[in-house]
């Protein structure tokens, strides 16, 4: 896969499809700004070739083809301009390829930048739409994707529109160049022991990927809602935990598979359990296999915290994706804490899947200490699972 630096781009019009998709608060002020920040590199190296640079984004789920202040990328232009401090020479359309973006992009200067609104406001994104994908494609001379968080989804301004240049101009931008890395050597060829760290709620959506990881790894770590699956697929009483019962014999299947592997597999000793899914609700610490009919398993307990860092200790290497509790609660935020600590603390080099895992670090105050901080959730696990994704299998295409 080419990266910009791999390009001719000097005094260029640069599309850059950039991944502006960031939380925000209820009054519309953006949480957390590490995905404007990932893509600053790829900026300024455009600005400073004195290129022609038109940004592109998503931003949440709006009704396609509708107009919706809230979902403008007005706040991201604004947090933009205060950190490339060019706040003159950035501009965003009210369109994305009406006459205002057309007007304003075929009027850029060397040095500028122009913002168009959020891609979802047309159909045409979230359906590949070819004609769309073209519009695009045609107010530039190069594409650089650099949204490694939209790569996983077949949209027209991550698949449709990189065919729409051949190999010598379209490329990744920095961010999605050294996401791709971190992750490919980090399974490929990871220094062991090896350890994945896997949580979130739910193991259908984690099924593909822990499949993969039992061909790479040397431990495996499972925590969150979907822990109670191979719980009760041990045959242990989980009361009204959340399981799915329909994946028990996958469960199963994935467990026999790592002891005939070699993989050594942790499941949680212990859990905070309560009697209903809320912040007030009383809680108490009991070993996994004591969980009354009527409780619910929502955190790891502190016998497991400790058992998953002696588990940890000799990490060479460790990706992580998946929370280990309800962290939203505070309440039940302790264990996936626990884990973002212990994790900062070791040795080994560590990179963490982006979406929620990415969320509980920051609050956690470990970003710093991490290796490495995925900016895609559902992308990262794909690339963990062994998929090919949309976007990186468009660049690299004649």
């Amino acid at each position: 896969m080419r990266t910009i630096k791999d390009l001719d781009i000097d005094g260029k019009r640069v599309f850059i499809r950039c991944d502006f998709n960031v939380p925000k608060d209820e009054d519309g002020n953006i949480t957390d700004d590490r995905r404007i920040r990932g893509a600053l590199a790829t900026i300024r190296y455009c600005l400073d070739r004195d290129c022609k640079v038109i940004l592109a984004s998503h931003y949440e789920r709006p009704t396609a083809g509708v107009y919706e202040e809230k979902y403008s990328l007005a706040t991201v232009v604004k947090r933009l301009k205060k950190l490339l401090k060019i706040a003159h020479n950035i501009t965003l359309t009210t369109d994305v390829i009406g006459e205002d973006a057309q007007e304003k992009v075929a009027n850029i200067k060397s040095g500028e930048v122009v913002v168009l609104e959020n891609l979802r406001f047309e159909a045409g994104e979230t359906d590949n739409d070819k004609e769309f994908a073209k519009k695009l494609a045609d107010m530039a001379d190069i594409y650089i994707n650099d949204a490694f968080g939209a790569c996983h989804r077949a949209h027209a301004s991550i698949e449709a529109m990189a065919n729409f240049f051949d190999k010598e101009h379209k490329a990744a931008g920095f961010l999605l160049a050294k996401e791709v890395k971190f992750f490919q050597k980090a399974i490929d060829n990871p220094q062991r022991p090896f350890i994945a760290v896997v949580g979130g709620s739910k193991v259908s959506g984690k099924l593909e990927a822990l499949r993969h990881l039992l061909d790479k790894v040397d431990k495996i770590i499972i925590g969150g809602g979907m822990a109670f699956t191979f719980l009760k697929a041990q045959g242990y009483e989980i009361g009204q935990s959340l399981v799915e019962n329909d994946l028990l014999d996958e469960a199963r299947t994935v467990m026999i598979k790592a002891r005939k592997q070699k993989v050594k597999f942790y499941l949680p000793v212990d859990v905070v359990v309560a009697p209903e899914f809320s912040e007030h609700a009383t809680s108490k610490y009991l070993p996994a296999q004591e969980i009354p009919d009527d409780w619910m398993g929502l955190d790891i307990g502190p016998a497991s915290s400790r058992l998953f860092r002696e588990v940890l200790n000799d990490a060479r290497t460790i990706v992580w994706n998946g929370p280990m509790g309800v962290y939203e609660m505070d309440r039940f935020a302790k264990g996936s804490l626990k884990m973002s600590h212990d994790i900062a603390d070791s040795y080994a080099t560590t990179i963490i899947g982006g979406g929620d895992t990415a969320d509980l670090v920051q609050k956690a105050g470990d970003v710093e200490e991490m290796t490495f901080v995925s900016t895609g959730g559902g992308a990262s696990l794909n690339l963990i699972e062994g998929k090919n994704l949309p976007g990186i299998t468009a660049l690299q295409a004649d």
